[in-house]
């Protein structure tokens, strides 16, 4: 296997439960630079644990998570504050509603991370920050606060806060789903051109005329499993499992073309 094949994210095993309740129930996914990944599925499915998992917010009762010339920490074993440490500072999250410092300018939520947790000096991580705050068409707002943006331009603020990090992978938990509609688009804008870049992504969402357009692996999470797992091509146009079926012709936006066709249930 040439180093270009070798995938920069190997998750094994993976199980988490939160007292009686058994949330992710034996997981494996690999996720190769440059590749997106998202993960739909309904409410309750685990999508959201996976994340918090990469990233260190959550430990796993069991499994593996191995970065490629990083950490690879065994979760049947002792986890230390430095393992969590090491997979969060190869990952950086996107939440769903935002979690931008209310007390904080923009510019101080953005450099925030990279002075206090990566120690960048606060020029070069300012610099940074206008960057690409311009990037995303906010270089005006650097210093107002979150209260005096919308919805959408305070989730634009809350990649940028991820982009400066400089992470070799990128985790958003469902960005748009605080988002009036109207405002959606401009943050899915942001998220085609990340992926046009070659931003390694882990996309939890249920836009799926998205996910098809940017989405290299699309799976499907139901109680804690991956029920199926394909190209956006085929797994949203025609699911091999009952159950991937039912859940995407219940959704409000169906795409368009034919329905799926018939298949086995596992």
């Amino acid at each position: 296997m040439s180093p270009t094949d070798i995938p920069l994210l190997q998750v094994t095993g993976l199980e988490k439960s939160f007292g009686p309740n058994r949330v992710l129930a034996g997981v494996d996914l690999e996720v190769r630079r440059g590749d997106v990944l998202v993960l739909i599925g309904p409410s309750g499915s685990g999508k959201t644990t996976v994340l918090r998992c990469l990233n260190g917010l959550e430990t796993p009762d069991a499994g593996v998570v191995a970065f490629d010339g990083g950490p690879s920490v065994d979760f049947s074993m002792k986890v230390t504050k430095a393992d969590r440490t090491a997979l969060r500072d190869r990952s950086a999250m996107v939440f769903q509603h935002h979690n931008l410092f209310p007390h904080l300018t923009v510019i101080q939520n953005v450099i925030e991370g990279p002075v206090q947790a990566h120690g960048v000096p606060k020029a070069e991580a300012v610099a940074r920050a206008e960057t690409l705050l311009a990037r995303v068409g906010l270089a005006e707002k650097r210093d107002a606060y979150p209260s005096e943006l919308s919805g959408g331009q305070q989730q634009r603020i809350g990649i940028v806060r991820a982009l400066a990090l400089q992470p070799q992978l990128l985790l958003f938990d469902e960005p748009t789903s605080a988002l009036d509609p109207e405002l959606v688009g401009e943050v899915l804008t942001v998220l085609r051109e990340l992926a046009d870049e070659g931003w390694t992504m882990v996309i939890v969402t249920h836009e799926l005329g998205f996910a098809r357009e940017v989405a290299d692996e699309v799976l499907f999470f139901d109680e804690g499993v991956i029920v199926e797992r394909g190209a956006p091509s085929e797994l949203l146009r025609q699911p091999k499992k009952e159950r991937t079926r039912r859940f995407l012709n219940r959704l409000l936006r169906p795409l368009d073309g034919p329905e799926p066709a018939a298949g086995d249930d596992a």
